[in-house]
């Protein structure tokens, strides 16, 4: 507290609160309070508040009266540092919207109504017996699965067909009771020849798999000992052996099983030998323009590895369904619907001389741009009576017979319309006699 005096006005009691002799001094010469106080406030950044009042209240000495005369406030003259600024935060950053893309998870799929269809034991082979032969019909549809067997294959205790009837499609085996292989066994009331009628499948030509497997058909003739008469026609009772089989751009390449409708990923992994399986193979497009998927190659093996062996290769060079021309099959591909998918059809098969019993198909795959026509390279061909095109391109399949495609060396992908390949596995195939 001091007592200062003014010419002409009076004197005044004010309190000084911190002022340095500097500040002081500066005020005794003879400045206005208000310009004093002005040139001792600091300026303030936009940024910058004076102190929190209520903090600053705590310390601010009682006000001190004041003339009127004076017209200034002198609680107004305060140190500059009794005041604090404060840097405010600038508005938050815009967040990104951009990640690295991931795989997305697939919807689980619903239960699909499905039944494991098992092949019944079919009515193929009729025998009658004479007096002193046995006449044996087989049907060239031996399984009742519509594809019919190299007659070679069949034999009576090791006798070929002697006869065929082309319109029925039957072979016809007729030899006397004593030959073929048979055995009499003779009871108290009867004499019994016993045949055996083969089936004996060989590796098909080229390949190194069979699509059925061995059968006999037991065949007895069965005649009394005290009337000189012939038997009834005897049915076979048999089932056939039976084998089950399971089944970036940022895109992803499958192959899966589906149903016979084409609909849903099939439940079941087992089929049987006859059947055909529903093979899928797809692109998921994430972000991208609209592609169209092609089956460069498929080869099917015993182990998960692609290179081993037994190896069988059904399609190749660049999208040929090889395996129907190779064993006469109706394997193929299926009328394309949609870029993004192609289904085909391949009937069961497995190993001949190879006792796990497993079959794993790994196919190479590829998408180009769906705007690409078809060519030499990016087709899907299949064998029926010639070659034809899933795509209404057939000129494109005539080299299947040949060779397929040229030299991509000086060629642009952009020129094929190449967008990506990959490779996709399903198995194993599990064979169950």
């Amino acid at each position: 507290m001091g007592l200062m005096c003014f010419s002409s006005v009076g004197c005044l009691f004010l309190i000084a609160v911190d002022l340095s002799l500097a500040q002081w001094s500066g005020f005794q010469q003879g400045q206005d309070p208000i310009r004093f106080q002005q040139q001792q406030s600091p300026v303030l950044a936009p940024h910058q508040s004076f102190q929190d009042p209520q903090a600053s209240a705590a310390f601010r000495p009682p006000r001190p009266a004041i003339s009127p005369a004076a017209g200034v406030d002198p609680w107004k003259l305060q140190e500059p540092g009794s005041t604090q600024s404060k840097q405010l935060m600038q508005a938050p950053m815009a967040p990104l919207t951009w990640h690295f893309p991931v795989k997305p998870e697939e919807p689980q799929q619903t239960d699909v109504p499905f039944e494991l269809r098992i092949p019944i034991a079919t009515e193929s082979v009729a025998a009658q017996c004479g007096e002193n032969f046995v006449h044996v019909e087989v049907k060239e549809d031996f399984f009742g699965t519509g594809q019919l067997v190299n007659p070679s294959f069949l034999s009576l205790g090791g006798c070929a067909a002697v006869g065929e009837d082309p319109e029925a499609q039957v072979l016809i085996f007729e030899y006397e009771l004593q030959t073929c292989g048979s055995s009499l066994m003779m009871t108290d009331n009867e004499l019994v020849y016993t045949f055996n009628l083969l089936y004996t499948p060989e590796a098909l030509v080229g390949t190194p798999i069979v699509r059925t497997d061995a059968a006999a058909v037991g065949i007895e003739c069965h005649y009394s000992r005290l009337h000189n008469v012939s038997s009834d026609v005897l049915l076979p009772s048999w089932v056939p052996f039976a084998a089950t089989k399971v089944a970036e751009e940022f895109l992803v390449f499958s192959l899966k099983l589906v149903t016979d409708d084409w609909m849903f990923e099939r439940p079941s992994n087992q089929y049987f030998l006859g059947q055909f399986m529903n093979i899928e193979a797809s692109v998921k497009q994430y972000n991208h323009v609209l592609l169209r998927i092609f089956v460069d190659s498929c080869v099917a093996t015993a182990t998960p590895d692609v290179n081993s062996s037994p190896r069988y290769s059904f399609i190749e060079n660049h999208g040929c369904m090889v395996d129907a021309k190779l064993t006469g099959s109706t394997s193929s591909f299926m009328r394309r619907v949609q870029n993004d998918k192609l289904h085909f059809q391949l009937e069961a098969f497995r190993f001949q001389q190879d006792d796990s019993g497993l079959v794993y198909i790994t196919c190479a795959l590829k998408a180009v741009m769906a705007s690409t026509p078809t060519s030499l390279e990016s087709k899907a061909c299949s064998f029926t009576n010639g070659w034809t095109s899933v795509d209404d391109n057939d000129q494109m399949c005539m080299c299947c017979d040949s060779t397929c495609g040229v030299s991509r060396k000086g060629r642009s992908l952009s020129d094929s319309g190449l967008v990506s390949e990959g490779r996709a596995t399903i198995g194993p195939i599990v064979i169950a006699e």
